[in-house]
């Protein structure tokens, strides 16, 4: 084989592989509402992949790729229930939904796959939305199958993201799709009654992948921007199904102007760069705006006091101060007791109180940590000592300050955070 058809061969292959992540999860979805099986579903999306692989190396990509795999899944669909002779009752339940398939689905490449059925795409990327978020699953296994099935990533990339062996994500995987087929989870986006608690877990996934983009829990790397980019994307896309869900606008709104600051937080050497300390100039004006307008639209539905709406409220205060010295400190306090009531956390309580310490002194400040050290949930949390370290040393008790940023190194898990807390301690006093 000569270098140049290597080249186009490796050319293709990325191609393929650019529109299996952004078209996967339609297709996964579509299939999914005809076959009633989340993995089936992912199964034959996985082959009209493999046969997009072999076809377009040799015949060129074609001009609506995404419509090609549609049609070839779909395809492969009918031909398995087929091969599965579905008893009467099946085929009564699918039979108007596969003659109607059947009619418009061709081997050959169509212009417009199943026109009449493009309505539906956004339905049935909800129902995948909430398929995989749904609580019978753990929260870890909700996170990786929303990678998979959402996200389009290798079990090799979530392996990679959250710093695992590939063969426990794998394991976690298959898991889930087999507990979602024991519990027979239906296909379907949660009625009126339940569709709040639901969609908190679909929230809750999304920001939980954020926030490992955002601060790295172990590994070499404070941040993981990849992770960000795809909870983002994520959120956009369920902000575009769900318009008038108050907290689903409140986490973009998040999400976008925490991501605003990406390029400030580390300096050249990837090393953390604080808060108090960053280049405002290298925020990103964009999606600061991105992030006020979803705030504004969450607002507007009657979700000021949500959740995420409150938290993104936060990170707005401090991107409209033109400097750290101009932060309305006061503001965040009162935004964190209005959060204390929503969300009562010992880490919501931990953040509130370096807000205090910024707006009333190091002195008030520690009152409310000392109270929070013997917290269960924040036993082996490394920003309980390390935020009580640098209030001790604000206040002068270098001894005890340092052996607090020891204390704090020793619990953190991601290389970057123990070396700032390391350098700390070396430096106080």
């Amino acid at each position: 084989m000569s270098a140049s058809s290597d080249e186009h061969e490796a050319a293709t292959r990325r191609t393929i592989e650019a529109v299996w992540r952004i078209e996967s999860a339609k297709v996964i979805a579509s299939v999914a509402r005809v076959v009633h099986d989340v993995a089936l579903a992912e199964e034959l999306a996985q082959d009209a992949f493999v046969a997009a692989l072999e076809h377009w190396s040799r015949e060129g990509v074609p001009e609506k790729p995404g419509a090609w795999l549609m049609t070839t899944a779909k395809n492969r669909a009918l031909d398995r229930l087929r091969q599965h002779a579905l008893h009467a009752r099946k085929h009564e339940e699918l039979g108007r939904d596969l003659d109607a398939q059947e009619r418009h689905i061709t081997p050959d490449f169509v212009e417009s796959l199943d026109a009449a059925r493009n309505d539906d795409i956004g339905d049935d990327l909800l129902r995948l939305v909430f398929t995989a978020c749904h609580p019978v699953l753990s929260l870890d296994a909700r996170v990786a199958l929303t990678l998979r099935l959402l996200g389009g990533l290798t079990t090799d990339e979530i392996a990679r993201a959250f710093l695992a062996p590939e063969p426990t994500i794998a394991q976690r995987i298959v898991r889930a799709k087999r507990t979602l087929s024991a519990a027979r989870v239906p296909f379907e986006v949660p009625k009126a009654g339940e569709r709040a608690a639901r969609l908190a877990s679909v929230l809750e996934v999304i920001y939980l992948i954020f926030n490992e983009g955002y601060s790295a829990t172990a590994g070499d790397d404070w941040m993981r921007p990849a992770l960000c980019d795809e909870a983002l994307r994520l959120g956009r896309i369920l902000a575009e199904l769900m318009p008038h869900e108050s907290e689903v606008h409140g986490l973009v709104a998040l999400m976008e102007i925490q991501a605003s600051r990406t390029k400030a937080r580390v300096d050249r050497d990837g090393r953390p760069v604080l808060l108090p300390d960053q280049d405002r100039s290298r925020w990103d004006p964009l999606l600061i705006q991105r992030g006020l307008a979803a705030l504004r639209r969450a607002a507007a539905l009657g979700g000021a006091r949500g959740v995420y709406a409150l938290q993104a409220e936060l990170a707005a205060c401090h991107a409209r101060a033109p400097s750290a010295a101009e932060t309305d400190w006061a503001m965040i306090v009162a935004l964190y007791d209005a959060l204390m009531e929503v969300a009562p956390t010992p880490v919501v309580e931990l953040n509130r109180a370096v807000a205090v310490s910024m707006a009333s002194g190091p002195e008030a400040a520690l009152v409310i940590v000392d109270r929070l050290r013997d917290a269960a949930a924040l036993k082996n949390y490394h920003w309980l000592p390390g935020v009580r370290a640098d209030l001790l040393a604000r206040l002068g008790r270098v001894d005890e300050a340092r052996d607090e940023f020891m204390r704090a190194a020793g619990l953190a898990k991601n290389a970057r955070e123990r070396e700032f807390l390391l350098k700390r301690s070396r430096e106080i006093g």
